[in-house]
């Protein structure tokens, strides 16, 4: 996959067994990425299953536009694993909202304990803005949202327009690049606004995967030749190589997935919630602790000084502690209303201070956006969410560095 496109990273949301899987399979296999005999091979193993209409749902990899490269991601739609759910959305550039809306589907995805809502919630708390919204069967179009009635199964509106949906007119959207409007779901993701990630910013790099250590840029460049250092767990080495969908790459730049390779380093060394950056230009290091401004969104007591919950922030999952809150403030304005207070409850805002119980790198929003933003996750549900405001860092401590990464120093 070459660089003459712009490479954007989808996540597929909402509520479990709504069609996500199925529709992103389908769009996929109707782009031409796999053939028929992988979709007969899938067809036959689901209903080997009992689970015929699971076909298409094996089928999450990559597709091509008029205008984009688009890497899909699939959330899964059980509360029981959102955080997996929170891990992809932090890849992210854009979201994909699906919506069944079946009798019972849609009270269900949208009730107190529903993944629509929740998926919804937490893309727009990690930065996504739902560009495409699509609703399985029934479908309207507001003006600055493009809505698409699909059907994954049928292949109802996904490339071309449908003659079982006589009613849907086509979708139009307004927004800052102008104009927009179609009749299809592969139309409406062509017509999303690209990434914008700052190349002049220092490398991050969140690690997704440590046997081959993968992972997705989200600030400055990463290429061959250069000197990282891995955060939180202070190791630092060279980049022989990089790589997307098993392509080469002169550079990488924010919003690519990538995987990149390096010499000396070993799988115990490191994992895949640690962040990766530029060793020479500011590089990333461990949070003793960080300053944040929180909503309390759904918890059915008080939360005071003490509290212990799991912290999600990028692809990191560390139960963190909130030993002080510091101020209650107003959720419009952010003027204080309380110094001190001994307690926290649904509705409220807080600056507080919260100490991560395992090393965790992480950043101030203003700086990092992307390894800025959190969701705390308890009682199998969204209680808090926030943004990071500061950050104290842990003083640095002589790591290790491979032999590789002392030579480039050296001969640079």
């Amino acid at each position: 996959m070459g660089k003459e496109k712009t490479h954007i990273n989808i996540i597929v949301t909402g509520h479990v067994d709504s069609g996500k899987s199925t529709t992103t399979g389908h769009l996929i296999y109707k782009c031409g990425v796999i053939d028929k005999r992988t979709i007969e091979k899938f067809k036959k193993e689901a209903a080997e299953m009992g689970k015929g209409s699971f076909k298409y749902a094996s089928v999450l990899d990559k597709l091509k536009t008029s205008k984009y490269y688009v890497t899909i991601i699939d959330a899964p739609g059980h509360r029981d694993v959102i955080k997996n759910m929170i891990t992809g959305t932090s890849q992210a550039d854009r979201a994909v909202l699906i919506v069944a809306a079946g009798v019972g589907e849609f009270e269900a995805g949208i009730s107190k304990n529903g993944q629509t809502r929740e998926h919804a919630l937490l893309a727009y708390t990690l930065g996504k803005r739902y560009k495409e919204i699509v609703k399985e069967k029934i479908g309207y179009n507001p003006d600055t949202v493009a809505f698409v009635p699909i059907s994954g199964w049928n292949d109802d509106n996904m490339l071309e327009p449908s003659a079982n949906t006589p009613w849907f007119k086509g979708w139009k959207v307004t927004g800052n690049n102008g104009n927009a409007s179609g009749t299809t779901l592969l139309e409406a993701l062509d017509c999303v606004l690209p990434p914008t990630g700052p190349t002049d910013k220092p490398s991050c790099l969140l690690l997704q995967d440590v046997y081959k250590i993968g992972g997705i840029g989200t600030t400055g460049i990463l290429k061959p030749g250069m000197v990282v250092t891995f955060a939180p767990v202070n190791v630092t080495t060279e980049v022989k190589s990089v790589k997307t969908h098993h392509e080469a790459l002169s550079e990488a730049l924010p919003g690519d997935n990538v995987g990149f390779s390096v010499k000396n380093v070993f799988v115990k060394d490191v994992r895949h919630d640690i962040v990766a950056g530029d060793s020479k230009n500011e590089p990333p290091m461990e949070a003793a602790g960080l300053t944040a401004q929180v909503t309390i969104r759904n918890h059915s007591g008080q939360i005071s000084a003490g509290y212990a919950p799991i912290l999600n922030c990028h692809m990191a999952h560390i139960a963190c502690k909130f030993p002080v809150q510091k101020e209650k403030i107003d959720r419009c304005s952010g003027k204080k209303l309380e110094d001190g207070p001994k307690f926290l409850k649904s509705g409220d805002a807080a600056i507080v201070d919260t100490v991560p119980g395992k090393p965790m790198c992480v950043e101030s929003f203003s700086d990092y956006p992307p390894v800025g933003r959190f969701a705390v996750h308890d009682l199998r549900q969204t209680v808090v969410v926030g943004v990071i405001k500061a950050v104290d860092k842990k003083a640095a401590e002589a790591g290790k560095v491979t032999k590789p990464a002392q030579k480039a120093q050296k001969a640079k």
